[in-house]
Order: structure tokens, then sequence, then C-alpha cells
């Protein structure tokens, strides 16, 4: 398959968003969005349900975010910054360059370049790139940016993915043990984690710092492997029922049917020179 959305790739989606399916050998498949470059869906190969949460009341228009699946913050990381909560390029439509197969896998390429409204709002001249790789039981995501400007530049950013879970009580996130935080629901505190694994009990906002490059989410039997590769750190989240219920995308009781453990870049902002390119990846392996 070839670039261009006059091919057929591109559909019309929830709220008429326009969307591309990517489906890959033994049924694995996966759905982009292009409003946000937003990955909404994955289900691996031999499987029949998504292991992306999407809540029963995400906003699919113009100018909102989804919840749920696998947002991209960009060139901010939730509040850190004077810019909108978690950057622009969630809300923002990008282009579909390319979707191909190479034997069993599908890849797709999405580009976002910087434009009069992305630069009242972050004055840099950039391209940012998602790769997205449907390969068997697994999913990966390369995020890249290049300055294109004449000034270096600083961002931070997430891969800010939403795993569904039966119940968030029973889901555990194993491999972070000796790893230093930022614990956001505690007042911003850094100490290290000493359990063996994490457990969900109610808010749990964390940014784990020079984090593991592998961790497990565990929950009913399964295991999901999260790997990273160029993001420093890795950010737990649940925004617990108090939390959960002053979001109104957020479904009842949706805190319970998902939990966040996502790539980022979060802890220090990534500088990138005049023509330089960087960087970071998110491979999501179903076990």
């Amino acid at each position: 398959m070839d670039n261009s959305q006059s091919n057929g790739i591109v559909r019309s989606g929830p709220g008429g968003l326009p969307i591309v399916t990517l489906v890959a050998g033994a049924g694995a498949r996966a759905t982009v969005c292009l409003h946000g470059a937003h990955v909404t869906s994955w289900v691996p190969a031999g499987e029949d349900g998504d292991r992306l949460f999407l809540s029963s009341r995400s906003e699919f228009r113009a100018g909102t975010a989804i919840r749920g699946g696998v947002p991209i913050s960009f060139p901010q990381f939730a509040t850190q910054g004077p810019l909108p909560k978690h950057g622009f390029a969630r809300l923002t439509t990008w282009e579909l360059v390319s979707v191909d197969r190479e034997d069993a896998d599908v890849v797709a390429s999405f580009r976002l370049t910087d434009s009069a409204e992305t630069r009242a709002i972050w004055p840099h001249a950039f391209v940012a790139e998602l790769t997205v790789r449907v390969a068997g039981a697994a999913i990966s995501m390369e995020f890249a940016v290049t300055n294109t400007g004449s000034e270096p530049f600083s961002f931070t950013a997430a891969l800010h993915t939403y795993f569904r879970v039966d119940d968030a009580r029973e889901a555990a996130v194993v491999g972070l043990q000796g790893t230093r935080y930022r614990d956001k629901a505690a007042g911003e505190t850094e100490p290290e984690d000493r359990e063996r694994e994490l457990r969900i009990d109610g808010e749990v906002d964390r940014v784990y710092l020079n984090a593991p490059r592998t961790v497990e989410l565990q929950e009913g039997g399964r295991t999901l492997e999260v790997a990273s590769t160029g993001f420093a750190d890795i950010v737990v989240w649940n925004p617990g029922a108090e939390a959960a219920a002053k979001l109104a995308d957020m479904e009842p009781d949706g805190h319970l049917r998902m939990l966040c453990v996502e790539a980022a870049a979060a802890g220090s902002p990534v500088y990138v020179a005049p023509g330089e390119r960087w960087s970071g990846s998110q491979t999501l392996t179903a076990r």
C-alpha cells in the first residue's frame, strides 16, 4: 500500500474523524485516528478483546482530546510548562504518509509539521513523526522529532498509553523496584520504590525517573510487556474514584477498567539542536 489519503485506506470513524485500520498477519489489528495520530485500538493476534482502554464517553471531535488509547503528549507533558496540558499534538490532525506491508507486519507512518497555529503556541519549526508497526502479539510506536528551524528547542513528551484491565485493583506493574519517582499525587515527593510490584490503591500519578527499559503489567492471568527506547522515564497513572468522577469523558467506574503505563521524557526535557532528530519508541507485547 502506498501513501495518500485518497486510496481508500482512510475512512470515517467516530464523530466523522478520519481513521486508518491496520490488519497484520494472524488477525492482529490496530486503529489509528488521524486526529492526534492517536492509536485507539489494538487487538493482538489470537485475541478477541482490545488491550487498550477507550472510554465510552470519549469525545471524537476536533480540538478535543480522546480519552483512552495512546494520546501523544508533545511538546509538553501534563502541566509541566506554560502550554495547554499535554501540548497540542493530540489535538491536531496529522498526515498519513504511508501504509506498507512487510511480510506479516503492517507499518504506518504519520507526520505533523509546524504551522501558524502551532507556532502561535510554541514558536519552533519541527517535524514530528509517528511510526506504528503491528506484528502478531506486538505493536510498536516510534515517535520522532526533527528540529527544522535555526534555533535549538526543548520539549517533554509521552506515549500516554491506557491499558484495559478487568479491575485496576487487581493489576500490578512489575519491574520498577529500586527506581526513584516523582509522586504527583503526594505533592511531588521523590521516594524510591521498594516494592517488587506496584499495586493500584486509589489515585496513582508517578513519573519513574531513568526507569528500566522493560516493565510488565500483570492482571487477570495475563501479562503485557512494555519496552521502551529513547524515553528516559515511565509514567504510571490511574485517577482513582474521586478524580475520575470529575472527568466528564470518563465513564462511571472507568478508572477501574484502565491503567496507564507509558514511555515518557518527563523528568528532564529533551534538547534538539537545529537539523537534529530525536526518537523514542514503545513496544507492547501480549504474553
